[in-house]
């Protein structure tokens, strides 16, 4: 590990740290790592004034363990004081801040945010809509969360990314060029305009609709009788497609499932003839 940080620290994990106790997990880990260790203290306000707690957090301190203020204002338990965990937003960038002045400590980081450097990588990600009429649609329940995680990890990584997303509501992770579409058709063109540009990835994250409505009614289908009846055409098979591609890239797919997932994700491996599954 390059730091370990532990969030909340509660007052009693705080008072087993300051003894030298290694009677779990966590604070044999703590004993027994080289790497640097961060506390961020959350607990009630009477708690974290105790003078038995400020004695604890002093002793840590003077063993080299870092410790993040706690954060004040209204708690869970109705008191108001010193004791709230501080915002994620803030200790992300308190553990940035630490690495960017131990820099010379982690050369392995500065390794890591170079690993994808010159590599172009194409990530899709999120749902397909395929239109019904002008007003319904079918899709799926994606996220696209994978798709924009992985494409801000090979950003960070020093790859050029190009995101190919569905229709979802997340904000373009910096640095990356976002490509918005809505059907499986519109996906598989820019995926291959995208890849014909020049790709070394191909990260297929999007969960693409396998069926299309044959015929989209050029206005809103009117309710009428009980049942309705859609005839539906498979969508093609963008991955196998990317995957046939000269120079073809390294391929990485997706098996979403809700059984038998190691089996099906294995057979998707083997006929697509991609390079890794998740």
């Amino acid at each position: 590990a390059d730091l370990i940080l532990i969030v909340p620290a509660s007052a009693n994990v705080i008072a087993r740290l300051a003894a030298g106790q290694a009677d779990d997990l966590l604070t044999t880990l703590v004993l027994a790592t080289p790497a640097p260790v961060v506390v961020a203290p959350a607990m009630n306000q009477q708690m974290y004034k105790n003078v038995l707690t400020q004695r604890n957090l002093t002793t840590l301190k003077q063993a080299g363990i870092n410790v993040i203020e706690p954060a004040s204002g209204l708690q869970a338990c109705g008191d108001i004081g010193a004791g709230r965990l501080p915002e994620p937003e803030y200790l992300v960038e308190w553990v940035n801040e630490f690495f960017s002045q131990n820099q010379s400590k982690h050369d392995n980081l500065d390794v890591l945010s170079k690993s994808l450097s010159a590599l172009k990588v194409v990530i899709t990600a999120g749902p397909t809509q395929e239109a019904i009429d002008p007003v319904r649609y079918i899709s799926n329940h994606s996220s696209g969360k994978m798709g924009f995680a992985l494409a801000q990890a090979c950003q960070a990584a020093g790859a050029e990314v190009t995101l190919i997303t569905g229709p979802v509501r997340l904000p373009t992770p910096e640095g990356v060029t976002r490509i918005d579409i809505l059907s499986a058709l519109e996906l598989l063109v820019q995926s291959e305009q995208a890849v014909a540009a020049g790709c070394d990835v191909f990260i297929a994250a999007a969960a693409v609709a396998d069926y299309r409505v044959a015929t989209i009614a050029p206005q809103k289908i009117k309710k009428s009788g009980d049942t309705l009846q859609l005839e539906l055409v498979k969508n093609p098979d963008i991955v196998a497609r990317i995957a046939r591609s000269s120079p073809r890239p390294f391929m990485v797919g997706f098996a979403a499932e809700t059984q038998h997932m190691e089996h099906y994700a294995q057979g998707k491996l083997t006929s697509k003839k991609l390079d890794m599954i998740a």
